[in-house]
């Protein structure tokens, strides 16, 4: 006979009996605590995993040495172009800014020599990868710091998969404000999907005053330039997909202060992993756009079924700007009158009140800028130009394309484009525009 008391008793055991398989299930993506796995024999690319694109930057080259994988970092001072015309002496690795990303599999060997090639003393973190104490690259606390001229090596067998990141762990405020960090992407060994594309963003954001070359490191509140893989709209490349592709998209926020929403255009997607490990498919939520927090990772997956040109950018409108935005005077709804023409004939020549209508219109005026400085928003697209910059990239599906190389702009079908409403079409559907001149 099954009592009030004994059905309670047995549905508190049942649920006590879920919530201990959830651990375990959750548990079961890394080995036990205090414990060293066992290595596993190197897994090998397009085989094993689809290897990760990083675009505008590439994946270190690693060779296997007594069946474990061997990558040589070398921290030093980069000049780097952030977009044409916009450039700056950051700190990277291997030449590049951000660091190249670490493509590896679960089981994995590592051997990661570090060398240094700065003015000052660094260590390296490898940021939410569960790895021996002595290992986990704090410079002071878990290791001596690597002094200028100096390499060190570090050694350990990944336990896990997701998506992490290494960066300096020594000065930080400075080291990570220079550019010093990079993207390090473990494959689960056996995985129970893999994607047909696979790409991994950096983002971060900088200050870097109008006319200089340096990122300045103090800066806590005010930055202007805002990157995905150290690169800013028109000078990030594109990510392209075939349609019907399964996409996953891994962003990563080492920015000094600021979260950024990263939003898609065209699809919905499923968020499937944190820089803890992966999401319980029950638990992923379905999004357009996710909030990737300073210090975290975010993964996202979809069905890239949507043939188009979609951007993909933070949803933070001013992270969607260039470094010539920062500190404009607001001048929206300013009716200058007959100052253009007094301020030009008595003070500046060539003087022109800016920024009444919005700030559109900005990079189209071919205006000289300072030296090493860029207009406020935006490049070239295929109707006009585009009035995003900043942390923005875009996302191009095609259908029956024979290689991932850039396609171009998108041809759209006849009649799927938005465009200027006809007389006749207003008149049929009853739409009454006045048309009467707009007041200035």
């Amino acid at each position: 006979m099954i009592t009030r008391r004994r059905f309670l008793t047995g549905t508190a055991a049942a649920a006590g009996g879920v919530t201990l398989l959830n651990r375990l299930q959750a548990a079961d993506q890394i080995a036990p605590p205090n414990t060293q796995p066992k290595p596993q024999p190197p897994a090998e690319p397009g085989r094993d995993y689809t290897p990760v694109i990083t675009p505008n930057n590439i994946s270190l080259p690693w060779k296997i040495v007594g069946g474990v994988k061997v990558y040589h970092l070398v921290a030093e001072e980069v000049k780097h172009e952030f977009a044409p015309g916009l450039e700056a002496f950051c700190w990277g690795f291997n030449g590049r800014v951000h660091g190249p990303t670490l493509d590896a599999v679960e089981g994995d060997r590592v051997r990661i020599y570090v060398t240094n090639k700065l003015s000052a003393a660094t260590s390296i973190h490898w940021h939410g990868i569960i790895l021996p104490n002595g290992m986990d690259g704090v410079g002071g606390l878990t290791q001596p710091v690597i002094k200028p001229g100096e390499t060190f090596k570090y050694e350990f067998t990944l336990r896990q998969y997701g998506t992490h990141m290494y960066h300096s762990h020594h000065d930080e405020m400075t080291q990570m404000a220079l550019g010093l960090m990079g993207l390090f992407v473990i494959h689960p060994r056996n995985p129970k999907v893999q994607p047909d594309r696979d790409f991994a963003f950096l983002l971060s954001e900088w200050r870097i005053d109008t006319g200089t070359m340096r990122p300045n490191p103090n800066e806590m509140t005010d930055f202007n330039i805002f990157s995905m893989n150290a690169r800013i709209f028109p000078g990030t490349e594109p990510m392209v997909a075939k349609l019907g592709d399964r996409v996953r998209i891994r962003f990563v926020n080492l920015s000094p202060m600021e979260h950024h929403p990263m939003h898609v255009h065209g699809h919905s997607f499923r968020v499937v992993e944190t820089d803890g490990g992966q999401i319980p498919e029950s638990a992923q939520q379905i999004e357009s756009t996710v909030l990737v927090q300073v210090g975290s990772a975010r993964v996202i997956e979809f069905i890239a079924d949507q043939p188009g040109d979609w951007p993909v950018h933070c949803h933070m409108t001013h992270h969607t700007m260039t470094q010539m935005g920062d500190k404009f005077p607001n001048t929206i709804g300013v009716k200058p009158g007959k100052l253009d023409e007094k301020v030009r004939s008595s003070l500046l020549p060539g003087y022109m009140t800016m920024g009444e209508t919005g700030m559109a219109d900005m990079g189209t005026m071919g205006m000289k800028v300072p030296h090493n400085s860029l207009p406020m928003i935006g490049g070239p697209g295929p109707f006009d130009y585009i009035t995003m910059g900043g942390m923005f990239t875009v996302l191009k599906i095609r259908e029956g394309i024979t290689s991932y190389e850039d396609p171009g702009w998108y041809r759209h079908p006849e009649g799927t484009v938005a465009a200027l409403a006809s007389t006749g079409q207003l008149s049929r559907d009853g739409i009454d525009v006045d048309l009467s001149p707009v007041k200035q």
